[in-house]
């Protein structure tokens, strides 16, 4: 894809996202990874009326206050940009509110093996970061411990943090986490789930990788 393609495609992601009730408001950002800069949506844009030019661009490495665009970023940028300097292999972050999963963060319940696609996102489990206030040093760093081995993370009283690879593949895990996080929350509440052991994960993931799902993962 082209800059001005993965600008538009951000845009069409986001509004996506809120249409599909994934997110809601202007509260949930997306970022790709183009080259040696990062493009991230601007802080408190409604999606109907974002443009192109209005997406920000910064570099990766050097000094982030040098960011490109008329209007400033997303207030998690240094979460966004953290991801991609830690793992190179991500191309794409996805952070929502959608409702299960941030119910989830809220109550600071990372989800087990309840389903076996848990293993989409690396492990047997998502697991909760520790809170730490929005767009702080804190809170990415508790991003990025979160996310080891992981694609996708909850940000305690918050929300939900997915990667991939592509825009594409960060926003099919968006909508697989908040699908197991509303299967998961309704288990909850006739008795439970019966979870999956780390030996009966590792097979799936074994399985993955042998049919085209491990693609989908970061």
């Amino acid at each position: 894809m082209s800059e001005l393609e993965l600008r538009q495609a951000i845009i069409d992601q986001c509004r996506a996202m809120n249409a599909s009730g994934l997110n809601q408001g202007t509260s949930g950002n997306i970022s790709v990874r183009h080259g040696g800069r990062m493009l991230i949506t601007p802080s408190a844009i409604p999606y109907a009326g974002m443009t192109p030019e209005m997406i920000v661009s910064m570099p990766i490495e050097g000094d982030a206050s040098k960011w490109e665009g008329p209007k400033k970023p997303s207030v998690e940028w240094p979460f966004h940009l953290d991801i991609l300097r830690a793992r190179p292999e991500i191309g794409a972050v996805v952070h929502t509110h959608s409702t299960f999963a941030t119910i989830l963060a809220i109550a600071r319940k990372p989800i087990p093996a309840c389903h076996y696609m848990i293993a989409a996102f690396g492990g047997h489990d998502v697991r909760v970061c520790d809170y730490a206030r929005y767009g702080s040093k804190e809170l990415s760093e508790n991003v990025i411990k979160a996310l080891e081995e992981r694609s996708a993370c909850l940000i305690a009283n918050h929300g939900m943090i997915a990667t991939g690879p592509s825009l594409d593949k960060a926003m099919w895990a968006a909508v697989e986490l908040e699908t197991i996080a509303r299967q998961y929350y309704h288990s909850l509440l006739i008795g439970g789930p019966v979870i999956l052991s780390e030996e009966e994960i590792a097979g799936v993931l074994q399985g993955f990788a042998s049919y085209g799902l491990q693609e989908k993962r970061s």
